[in-house]
């Protein structure tokens, strides 16, 4: 299929460039929409009043035809299931070879053993801001990227109310949903 992924964020280049170096860098173009400030958002029906835009996904086809649109909570992690779905439906022949290739049985791996078990994404600025906390508290946690394992994606959905928030933490059988410093300094008796 013939597809580009561009990111756009009402952010300078300055600070996307800081971002997408603590990142470790991304594998797609990142534009600015800085000046004049959220422009494009604006065009697109996503811009806030408050200065920043919604987290958004827009398919445009080759006719630059708007095919699809989901605009959710920014703490929401899109499902890429379906945005895969939506492009082979608007793409026959990706549809038809999908149809024709064998899908690998899914290898569902059980809920790691760990008194604190940390479902992130690699991405995620509560992610990178608790393994801070983790590291300068000296407490040992197991991490689940749910970019990459999608059952634990769906176990995060069952405990954030259908989201793909992160982080969120099982910590000795209590779940916390979403970055919470307090929570966790109590949950894990802190002083």
């Amino acid at each position: 299929m013939e597809t580009q992924v561009l990111g756009l964020s009402v952010d300078s280049t300055d600070c996307l460039k800081a971002w997408t170096d603590s990142l470790g860098g991304i594998d797609y173009p990142l534009l600015s929409d800085f000046f004049p400030h959220g422009r494009v958002a604006q065009m697109y029906g996503v811009f806030r009043t408050e200065g920043y835009s919604e987290r958004a996904i827009f398919v445009i086809d080759k006719q630059r035809i708007i095919r699809y649109v989901d605009v959710h909570n920014i703490a929401e992690q899109p499902d890429n299931e379906v945005l895969f779905a939506e492009l082979a439906r608007l793409d026959p022949k990706l549809a038809a070879a999908q149809a024709v290739v064998e899908k690998p049985a899914v290898v569902t791996a059980p809920e790691p053993e760990a008194d604190v078990v940390m479902y992130c994404t690699p991405w995620c600025p509560g992610c990178m801001r608790a393994r801070a906390f983790l590291k300068e508290h000296h407490i040992s946690y197991v991490e689940v990227d749910i970019s990459k394992d999608r059952a634990a994606a769906q176990r995060v959905k069952g405990w954030a109310n259908g989201f793909e928030t992160t982080p969120t933490f099982n910590v000795k059988g209590q779940v916390i949903v979403d970055w919470d410093p307090g929570k966790m300094i109590m949950v894990l008796g802190i002083a």
